[in-house]
């Protein structure tokens, strides 16, 4: 960058030859003290403007005709989806649409992305809402309030399923399933064995048995961690 700004001054100051221009660059030697910032006091060109609140964010801007939208999440963590009916909220005024589920394309869990079916189901419950908040429908209205009052005319009729809070119960034998067509496959063998658990791998170095029987003293814990993006931004 500090390259750049320099060639640029010289080529606007001097109209000197493309070749002349390389062969200034190519000797512009910076040192370690050029981009030094830590222990200094840098400008902040926005900083007056963001202290005294004349700087604008997103939320300062408004355009005309826009429409906004409302989600309708479901308050079970496990339910199917009897019915939805949403024709008293689609005729209330200022509504100009709303989906559900049975709008969104579907990705069969056969088929080369499956991974992708799960995206797909997460996008907008269909007959089973698989968590609290999974998104049942979505309205698009005039305004803020408009879609949220709509959305209290909505009726879904739920009929609750079995919830399960740690992994071992989910991992149970006649355990819910929570996808029906998810079947395991079992260490690489795909099986016909519907249940809640996707995929059994086993990994194993060295004579575990062995080293117990050598051990001074054995300490046993289970120990739980929440979910944790890597690298995120």
């Amino acid at each position: 960058m500090v390259q750049f700004f320099i060639l640029q001054h010289r080529v606007k100051s001097t109209f000197n030859p493309l070749s002349e221009v390389v062969a200034m660059a190519s000797n512009i030697v910076l040192s370690n003290t050029d981009y030094k910032v830590v222990g200094t006091r840098p400008i902040r060109h926005d900083g007056t403007d963001k202290v005294t609140g004349r700087a604008k964010y997103g939320g300062d801007f408004s355009a005309s005709d826009l429409l906004h939208g409302k989600v309708l999440r479901s308050p079970h963590a496990h339910a199917n989806i009897k019915s939805i009916d949403i024709s008293k909220a689609l005729a209330y005024p200022g509504v100009k649409a709303i989906i559900t589920g049975q709008d969104m394309p579907v990705t069969k869990m056969d088929s080369p992305g499956r991974t992708a079916r799960f995206a797909s189901d997460n996008v907008m419950a269909r007959s089973k809402a698989l968590y609290k908040g999974h998104p049942v429908a979505a309205i698009a209205a005039i305004s803020t309030h408009v879609a949220d009052s709509a959305a209290t005319l909505i009726t879904v009729e739920y009929e609750v399923l079995p919830q399960f809070m740690t992994v071992q119960e989910a991992m149970k034998e006649g355990a819910k399933p929570v996808h029906e067509d998810v079947t395991t496959t079992e260490l690489g063998e795909r099986t016909d064995k519907v249940s809640n658990v996707a995929s059994h791998m086993r990994f194993e170095q060295g004579d575990i048995e062995a080293g117990f029987a050598k051990a001074d003293v054995i300490v046993e814990h289970e120990f739980n961690t929440a979910t944790v993006h890597q690298g995120y931004i």
